[in-house]
């Protein structure tokens, strides 16, 4: 496997246990430590932009059609059967919950992001990290 996507996977599993070790226990901890809740969310962040970087490294890599804009990378890995149709699904919600983050577009819901944060996106970018290399080996 080549040595940046091996750096690439370090990295998302490094923010991931930073994020379990600081996320509370709780919705209402959560709401309630505005310094926590910034720190999730940009973890959050970073975690949704390592995955894309992930994705267009391992397209690269495996030499498939190029993405032309960020939100091709996952249907492409979809497509061409590196990631489920499912997953494809839940990292392009996670971009848009990204995007809410990083522009402040509208109202962000701390219900929404405190589930991301717990429960979903170590789910999601583990699986996506044991399908890429399951793929590129």
């Amino acid at each position: 496997m080549n040595e940046r996507i091996k750096d690439k996977i370090k990295e998302i599993e490094t923010y991931l246990i930073q994020l379990e070790e600081i996320v509370p226990d709780s919705l209402e901890e959560y709401q309630e430590d505005f310094k926590t809740k910034a720190a999730c969310e940009r973890y959050l962040e970073r975690l949704v932009e390592a995955a894309e970087d992930l994705g267009f490294l391992a397209i690269k890599h495996l030499d498939l059609e190029s993405p032309e804009e960020e939100k091709e990378i996952f249907k492409i890995l979809s497509r061409t059967k590196i990631i489920s149709s499912d997953l494809s699904d839940e990292l392009k919600h996670a971009k848009g919950m990204r995007n809410v983050l990083a522009h402040k577009y509208g109202e962000i819901d701390d219900k929404i992001t405190f589930v991301s944060a717990t429960e979903e996106i170590g789910t999601h970018l583990r699986e996506l990290i044991k399908s890429i290399k399951r793929k590129i080996k």
